[in-house]
C-alpha cells in the first residue's frame, strides 16, 4: 500500500493528514513536502492527523522527529491527533509521547495550539 499526504496550512499551522503506510518507501516524500511547507509558508506549528495511517516504521518516526526539531527551533509545537492503537503503541515505545501532546481529534489539536499562537 502507498501513502496519501494531505497538507493544509492555516494561520502558521500545518495540518498533515497521512493515509496508508509511512515507511522507508514513503518517508522521504513526507519529509520533503513538510519541510517545503515549513520553510515557504512560515509554519510555526504542526498537527499530525493519523486517523487513516495504518502502518509506520522507524523511518516514519525519524521524519516526525526531524520536523518536530524544525518547528521547536522556531518556537513552535507539534501535536498528534486521531491516532490508531497500533501507531499509539509505536509512539509509546519510541518515547515520542514524552515530547508530543496527543489529542482525540483535529478540533482539539487546533484548540490546544490557539492558546500557544
Amino acid at each position: 500500500m502507498s501513502l496519501q499526504i494531505e497538507l493544509e496550512s492555516n494561520r502558521k499551522t500545518l495540518i498533515v493528514r497521512l493515509k496508508g503506510e509511512l515507511d522507508h518507501h514513503t518517508a522521504e516524500a513526507v519529509k520533503i513536502r513538510m519541510e517545503h511547507a515549513i520553510l515557504h509558508e512560515q509554519i510555526t506549528h504542526i498537527i499530525l492527523s493519523l486517523k487513516d495511517l495504518n502502518f509506520m516504521d522507524s523511518s516514519g518516526l525519524g521524519v516526525i522527529l526531524g520536523r518536530y526539531k524544525q518547528v521547536t527551533a522556531k518556537g513552535g509545537k507539534m501535536v498528534v491527533c486521531d491516532i490508531s492503537p497500533s501507531i499509539h503503541r509505536l509512539f509509546e515505545m519510541s518515547g515520542l509521547f514524552k515530547i508530543l501532546a496527543i489529542h482525540k481529534n483535529e478540533r482539539q489539536a487546533i484548540s490546544s495550539l490557539e492558546v500557544v499562537s
